[in-house]
């Protein structure tokens, strides 16, 4: 009888261990909403007994500073041109990195835009603490290409702080309410170079070559529908995003500014999208239009993705006045 029992067992444990390799097999191709039900059935799922001794799970421990990679493939977002974690020009509630509540996550990017007339580059380090805190840190490079501005380049310091408030986006498929996060970005102008006697954005009119933008963002992920809903109100008085300074001649007061996201997720692995973003006008010598963009983002794994895009940056300064249109390309690594 004891063999009999025992022989049941195995063969209980064998059909078991087979059913869970199918089930990981079926969810490697699934759509994101079947991944995350898989997900949770998965965390719920009771401990197996084989015999009179449980399985014990191997020993966590001494890998519990790992991060656990528990967010479903593309739900972090990217990191958009100012460091934070979102799109390509605009910060999401979404923490960035693949990091759940009991870990974290972190990504470093590097982003290329080209238009006509200009380039901006931008590089740096986000950090995703708990899936609740994000801190951040980006440096950007503004160069042109065209006479009279061909020599000019303009660099700019970037620390950015966001806080989940309430909600979250992936696991909240059955309540209206979305993921809210508000955030700040610390800019600092480092001056102007290769405009001769202009060193400075104050001599441009700029009220001041530092400044901090606040928003509030809430993300909105229907994984029914494969489909991500974004807008941020932004208070800011940046000029072309603080390469130009902040405030000016015209305005120097805090305005809000809108911006919105919607991307679909072809597969796990593929998104496409589009993004808008309004802009303050506070420089006669800035006729600063409102940006936008269209993208398509490739997952390959969670620790790599690459983001192209069209880009329209409107008007950068009187002295090229033609709307500056080109490419966005972006690199992101990370966990």
């Amino acid at each position: 009888m004891m063999n009999t029992q025992n022989g049941l067992t195995e063969k209980s444990g064998t059909w078991r261990r087979c059913a869970i390799a199918i089930a990981a097999a079926l969810t490697a191709g699934a759509p994101l909403a079947v991944q995350a039900q898989t997900q949770n059935q998965t965390q719920a799922a009771p401990a197996v007994s084989t015999g009179a001794a449980a399985v014990a799970p191997a020993d966590a421990g001494s890998a519990g500073w790992l991060p656990d990679l528990g967010k479903l493939t593309a739900t972090g977002g990217v990191i958009q041109v100012e460091g934070a974690g979102g799109g390509g020009l605009t910060p999401w509630a979404l923490i960035t990195g693949y990091g759940t509540r009991d870990s974290y996550g972190a990504n470093a990017h590097y982003t290329y835009i080209s238009t006509q007339d200009y380039k901006l580059t931008s590089y740096g380090v986000a950090v995703g603490l708990l899936d609740r805190v994000e801190l951040s840190v980006a440096k950007q490079k503004f160069t042109g290409s065209l006479a009279p501005l061909n020599n000019l380049s303009i660099e700019q310091d970037i620390f950015g702080i966001k806080v989940k408030l309430v909600g979250d986006a992936v696991y909240n498929q059955d309540e209206w309410l979305p993921q809210i996060s508000a955030g700040a970005m610390f800019k600092r102008n480092n001056g102007i170079n290769g405009l001769g006697a202009v060193t400075n954005v104050k001599q441009l009119g700029s009220a001041s070559d530092s400044g901090i933008d606040y928003y509030l963002a809430a993300t909105k992920l229907f994984l029914a529908q494969s489909l991500l809903v974004n807008g941020t109100v932004r208070f800011t008085k940046a000029n072309q995003m603080g390469i130009l300074g902040f405030g000016g001649d015209k305005s120097d007061r805090y305005e809000p500014m809108l911006e919105g996201s919607v991307a679909y997720l072809i597969n796990r692995k593929l998104a496409i999208g589009a993004e808008y973003r309004m802009k303050p006008r506070n420089l006669s010598a800035d006729n600063e239009k409102d940006y936008y963009d269209a993208f398509v983002a490739w997952f390959p794994t969670k620790n790599v993705s690459l983001t192209l895009a069209y880009v329209s940056l409107g008007d950068i300064t009187v002295y090229n006045p033609k709307r500056q249109e080109g490419v966005y390309l972006s690199l992101q690594a990370g966990f």
